[in-house]
C-alpha cells in the first residue's frame, strides 16, 4: 500500500479541490440546519474577512516571487527585468484577454446565474436542478478556481484555492436554505473541472525547475490575486478574466529574455 505521506507528494493529486469540496460540503450542511439565510450585515463582515484573505494569498504569492527572482537573478538588473516582464505580462495578457473576450463571456454566464436566481427568488418552492446548476457556475467558473488549480499542480501550497474554499463554504451556508440539497451535488462538477486542471498543470512541473519562471508566475497570479480584494469590497469592477492570458505570456517572456 501506498504511505499517506508519499501519496500526499504526488503532483497530480489536487490536494487544494480536496479541501475546496469539503469546505463547501461543511457549509452545505451547516446551512441544511438554517432556517434563514445570514443578515446583510453579517455577510457584509464576512466580505471584509474574506478580503483580508484575499490579500494575505495573493501577498504571499508576490513575496514568493520576489524572494525566487532576487535568488535567480544574476545581476540586480535581471531582477528589474523580471519586474519589467510582470508588468508587459500584465498588458499584453489583458489585450489578449480582451480580444478573446474572456470577461464578457464569463459576465454573460454570471448574468444567466443570477436571473435564474433572480426567478428562484421570487417563486415559493425551488427545485434540486436549479441549485446544482447555479452553484456549478458559481464555484466552477471564475480566476480563482483556474489560478488555483494551476497552483496546485505546480506542486505549490494552495493559497488561492484556500481562499477560494472558505468564500465557498460560506456561499454555501448562504444558498443552501434556499436550493436545497442541490447545492451539495455541485461538488462533482467541481472535482472534475479543477482536479483535471491540476493534472494538467503538474504536466509543466519543470517551471519549478526554473526559479526565475516560478518567480514570473508568482508576480502574475499574486497581483491577480489582489484586485479580487476590490471585486468582493466592490470597489470596483475589474475584468479578471481578460488577465489570465498573463499567466502564459509572463514565463514566455521570462524564457525568451531571461533563460
Amino acid at each position: 500500500m501506498i504511505e499517506l505521506g508519499k501519496l500526499l507528494e504526488l503532483p497530480w493529486l489536487p490536494i487544494g479541490t480536496f479541501f475546496n469540496v469539503i469546505c463547501i460540503f461543511i457549509g452545505g450542511v451547516v446551512g441544511l440546519r438554517l432556517s434563514r439565510q445570514l443578515t446583510e450585515a453579517t455577510q457584509r463582515r464576512i466580505r471584509k474577512f474574506l478580503a483580508v484573505l484575499t490579500v494575505l494569498a495573493g501577498g504571499y504569492m508576490i513575496c514568493n516571487g520576489l524572494y525566487g527572482g532576487w535568488h535567480s537573478a544574476g545581476s540586480v538588473w535581471e531582477f528589474l527585468l523580471l519586474g519589467l516582464i510582470t508588468l508587459l505580462a500584465i498588458s499584453f495578457g489583458n489585450l489578449f484577454g480582451t480580444w478573446l473576450k474572456l470577461q464578457e463571456r464569463l459576465d454573460k454566464i454570471g448574468q444567466a446565474a443570477k436571473d435564474r436566481f433572480a426567478k428562484l427568488k421570487n417563486e415559493e418552492s425551488t427545485n434540486f436542478s436549479d441549485g446544482f446548476v447555479t452553484c456549478t457556475i458559481l464555484f466552477t467558473v471564475g480566476p480563482m478556481s483556474l489560478l488555483g488549480a494551476v497552483e496546485d499542480g505546480l506542486g505549490k501550497v494552495p493559497t488561492i484555492l484556500i481562499v477560494k474554499s472558505l468564500m465557498d463554504g460560506i456561499a454555501t451556508l448562504c444558498f443552501v436554505p434556499r436550493f436545497g440539497a442541490g447545492v451539495l451535488l455541485s461538488i462533482v462538477p467541481l472535482l472534475a473541472y479543477q482536479g483535471t486542471v491540476t493534472l494538467l498543470a503538474s504536466n509543466m512541473a519543470f517551471i519549478t525547475d526554473e526559479p526565475a519562471l516560478l518567480a514570473s508566475f508568482n508576480l502574475v497570479g499574486g497581483l491577480l490575486v489582489l484586485t479580487i480584494m476590490l471585486v468582493i469590497l466592490e470597489v470596483e469592477k475589474v475584468p479578471l478574466a481578460n488577465y489570465l492570458p498573463a499567466l502564459v505570456v509572463g514565463p514566455l517572456l521570462t524564457w525568451w529574455w531571461v533563460l
